[in-house]
């Protein structure tokens, strides 16, 4: 009924880790007929954050999360993007991070 309705279909998450792609393969798999455009992540938003102010962030995200800031520059950061990954928070890249 959605679908054919005069409205916008998106289906939102909270989730940091994995990208967009794997929600779309576990969503499709589940029986969802949605299409990538229709989910919207925090990591979404976080993207387009990046964007917009132009910065290039240390990703502190789970290695599944990564593809959704493909062609994102993150040479020389100057901001931060933290996601669920434990395997990031260790003395060094919180060290990293704060620099």
């Amino acid at each position: 009924r959605l679908r054919s309705a005069p409205v916008t279909v998106r289906f939102v998450t909270n989730t940091t880790k994995e990208s967009k792609r794997d929600l779309l393969e576990r969503l499709t798999g589940l029986g969802f007929d949605i299409a990538e455009n229709e989910i919207f992540t925090s990591l979404t938003a976080a993207r387009n954050l990046l964007e917009q102010q132009q910065v290039r962030p240390l990703l502190l995200v789970d290695d599944r999360a990564l593809p959704d800031f493909t062609g994102i520059g993150t040479d020389d950061p100057n901001a931060v993007v933290v996601g669920l990954a434990p395997e990031h928070f260790h003395y060094e890249m919180m060290n990293r991070a704060f620099r």
